[in-house]
């Protein structure tokens, strides 16, 4: 068999899976320029589970949004078109299921393998400055669409891929080559077309394995398609009998592909068996207890230590092992939820810290072109803090920079982000919120503090802030970056402290400051 020959048989075989309604429907949808927001959202909401669905994944850890998402209209507007046709795609390949023809082929195992490969490709490609996102879980997903085609369509013949593959005679790409004249990367590729896929979904599944074959020049392509080469090896290192090579070629090839940098890959390690679980429960699959990176290279290196022991001496050591390796996993889990902590909170106030802040409001900013929205910063400084200080000494200020976040919190929205920037500064990032909106928040929360008494077990004290106010829609701007807008409500603070202190200003362009 050619892979002509191949591939016509697969394009007309009544074993070909068929995309569900949606599906079929977004594709052809998101490929018209006059489609709107209003157009997605009304068409997902016609498949009441899937919209369920969407929710459910739109409202969890998987995006960690900090307000409710109630609706798809309103998903659809805060994730983007591009990220509700991955979402569709994704629950829409995950319900496939085995043909007719029964074979060895282990589907279940498939999905799961699948999902990890999505969830992997995802958390390789965040760790890429500046790529896009959007599209990156639903291509790992379908990276391998061509095996279970195939597997699908000739279960006998796949039969005979896998024979090959357990006895060591060929890796799985040199199997398909011997039976069926071709590869799954270029048989999911031409389904893939057949369906009506975009490039941008369509060319990582048929490079994905060889990303230094694509040649389209495309950065965003460029960078799925490496991120995909890149979690098939990460798999390797979960479900591999050989998990330290993968670990090896993993660490060494994510800093050459991508330019990763050690933080990165560590970062990686670390969090993918514990996503892959999440994404598990959040799908709809059955993953439950993936052993970290950590522990399955200790477990293969407690085997080949014990290769050379007799069967008395393996049982001795294997319990050992096994219980040094649950006592130290169970160590590192708590160590890890300290430093995650440790990490992110501003240790005096228990409020985000200045580093916290700086991702996310990278992260707001990003959001905030993706949606054309509104982004506005507050910056605070209590007035005449070192005066305050020096009279009531740095206990009672301690204890005055404690109460005064926790009024700064309770006055704010759940989904604004409160961070301590340095000393008696503080920052409030507020999405979706504009220029007057802004304002009037800076005011309730100065008049707030000023009303407000402070009191310990000793005195009553009072304290005034003042309040700089920048507001912004970034995807207007060319090259905006996170530093414009502090340094604009930096400029504003100064000219309230310059004006007065006790008051909230907001910046303008043209240097008119508008005050309350």
């Amino acid at each position: 068999m050619n892979q002509e020959q191949t591939l016509a048989a697969v394009l007309n075989s009544d074993e070909l899976p068929t995309l569900p309604t949606v599906a079929s429907e977004i594709i052809t949808l998101t490929a018209r320029e006059d489609t709107t927001l209003v157009d997605i959202g009304n068409l997902v909401s016609k498949d009441t589970a899937l919209s369920a669905k969407i929710l459910k994944v739109s409202n969890s850890a998987f995006y960690s949004f900090p307000q409710q998402i109630s609706s798809i209209n309103q998903a659809v507007s805060i994730l983007g078109i591009n990220a509700v046709r991955s979402l569709v795609l994704s629950f829409s390949f995950l319900t496939m299921k085995a043909g007719k023809k029964k074979g060895h082929f282990n589907f279940e195992n498939f999905w799961k393998h699948s999902l990890a490969r999505a969830v992997a490709s995802k958390l390789i490609l965040e760790r890429v400055k500046g790529a896009n996102t959007e599209e990156i879980f639903v291509c790992g997903l379908l990276q391998n669409l061509g095996e279970l085609i195939l597997a699908r369509t000739f279960a006998e013949e796949y039969e005979e891929v896998l024979k090959k593959i357990n006895a060591g005679q060929y890796d799985a790409l040199n199997a398909e080559e011997e039976v069926f004249g071709t590869i799954h990367s270029i048989i999911g590729y031409e389904v893939g077309k057949n369906w009506g896929f975009p490039e941008v979904l369509l060319l990582p599944i048929r490079y994905h394995h060889d990303p230094a074959s694509y040649k389209g020049g495309d950065p965003k392509i460029e960078a799925t398609t490496k991120a995909l080469y890149l979690s098939d090896l990460l798999i390797g290192i979960l479900y591999s009998n050989k998990p330290e090579e993968f670990h090896k070629r993993f660490s060494q090839e994510a800093k050459s592909l991508l330019g990763l940098k050690n933080a990165d890959v560590e970062h990686i390690l670390n969090e993918v068996h514990t996503q892959v679980d999440q994404a598990g429960e959040y799908f709809g699959l059955r993953i439950k207890n993936t052993k970290s990176i950590q522990e399955i290279l200790q477990e293969a290196n407690v085997r080949l230590s014990l290769m050379n022991l007799d069967f008395d001496q393996m049982n001795q050591e294997l319990i050992k092992a096994t219980i040094k390796l649950e006592n130290l996993t169970k160590e590192l889990e708590a160590k890890n939820k300290i430093l995650a902590n440790l990490a992110n909170m501003d240790g005096l106030t228990e409020i985000y810290n200045h580093r916290y802040f700086q991702n996310t409001l990278e992260n707001e900013i990003d959001r905030a072109i993706r949606n054309s929205a509104q982004l506005s910063l507050l910056l605070i400084d209590i007035d005449h803090f070192k005066k305050f200080n020096d009279t009531y000494g740095h206990l009672v200020g301690d204890f005055v920079l404690k109460e005064f976040s926790k009024l700064l919190k309770e006055n704010i929205r759940k989904y604004d982000t409160l961070a301590r920037y340095g000393g008696e500064e503080f920052t409030v990032i507020l999405p979706d919120t504009n220029a007057e909106e802004a304002l009037a928040v800076a005011e309730k929360l100065r008049e707030t503090v000023e009303n407000t008494i402070f009191k310990d077990n000793r005195e009553e004290y009072h304290i005034t802030a003042s309040f700089g106010v920048a507001s912004v829609r970034p995807a207007t701007i060319d090259h905006f970056h996170k530093s414009d807008l502090i340094s604009q409500a930096d400029e504003a603070l100064y000219e309230a402290k310059e004006g007065g202190r006790n008051q909230a200003v907001i910046y303008t362009a043209k240097k008119k400051w508008f005050k309350f």
